[in-house]
């Protein structure tokens, strides 16, 4: 596993701290939620609880992300039904991608919740043969790697829509 940069990396000090903490998007006082109004990349599939989306700008033919129907800041947070209904979901999702995707070695899961009010994670698939992405370092990779075309992105993340 390595970096995908050069070295030395020098470290930096951290900025101040900000508290409270900004409102994120679709919360009072902060931006409008993008997946509420519309301006957010469209859903490609759905449930009652999550819709599957394509991101724009990626590196990884295949990265997709899932978000909750409902505002919802953690898994502690989501309805009962929908945080039941999660785990399943990531598994359908990971097969899906694995039986539709060429070349996946794995498929690895992510949540940032610091953007927007919904719950989502980031499912994104590791390509086969690429040891230097294995674990923390992919997202690294997937920032730094060229971008596919959006519709060549959009066009993976159908295949797994439509397995699901």
């Amino acid at each position: 596993m390595s970096l995908p940069y050069a070295e030395p990396l020098t470290v930096r000090t951290p900025a101040p701290r900000v508290v409270p903490e900004p409102p994120r998007r679709g919360e009072p006082g902060g931006e409008p939620c993008g997946i509420c109004t519309g301006s957010a990349a469209p859903p490609l599939w759905g449930d009652d609880h999550f819709t599957l989306h394509a991101p724009v700008g990626s590196s990884l033919p295949g990265s997709l992300w899932l978000a909750s129907r409902v505002h919802a800041d953690s898994f502690a947070d989501l309805p009962a039904a929908a945080a039941a209904a999660f785990g399943p979901l990531v598994a359908r999702a990971e097969r899906a991608m694995l039986s539709t995707l060429p070349d996946v070695g794995r498929v690895h899961l992510y949540r940032w919740g610091d953007d927007g009010a919904h719950f989502h994670v980031w499912m994104i698939p590791r390509p086969l043969g690429m040891l230097d992405a294995m674990g923390h370092f992919l997202p690294l990779w997937e920032d730094v790697l060229p971008a596919v075309p959006d519709d060549e992105a959009r066009a993976a993340v159908e295949k797994v829509a439509a397995a699901l």
